[in-house]
């Protein structure tokens, strides 16, 4: 199953230094937060996963691979998916959490300034 029924988008990863992960309307989120990250020269992607179990834990090391130095973890939880993200970097990249709840959405600009202070470290 792992390498049959996984399933996941990957948004402006081609090129991308860092990427968020977030699935549902979190990636939707994040998806705006690429595009205003792009627009300040930011070389940031988003991978969405679409089926949670099997996780795309392969298609993060392969980001890794090529060069992704960083993951920013976009949850409307307490962090449960962050887990998945950790155990898929093995400590090759770092990883962080970033997430609300109680029907709080963030906003884009939330989720990139977050990517900057805990990922990128600006």
């Amino acid at each position: 199953m792992t390498k049959n029924e996984v399933r996941f988008e990957m948004i402006d990863c081609d090129d991308a230094e860092y990427v968020f992960v977030a699935y549902g309307s979190s990636a939707r989120i994040a998806q705006k937060s690429v595009q205003l990250g792009r627009a300040e020269g930011l070389k940031v992607g988003l991978l969405r996963p679409i089926t949670l179990w099997p996780y795309p834990t392969q298609a993060i090391r392969n980001l890794i691979d090529k060069g992704v130095k960083g993951f920013l973890s976009v949850e409307l939880s307490c962090g449960q998916m962050i887990e998945d993200v950790l155990l898929a970097c093995n400590g090759r990249a770092k990883a962080e959490h970033f997430g609300r709840v109680g029907g709080i959405i963030h906003t884009p600009e939330e989720v990139l300034e977050a990517m900057k202070k805990q990922i990128i470290g600006e």
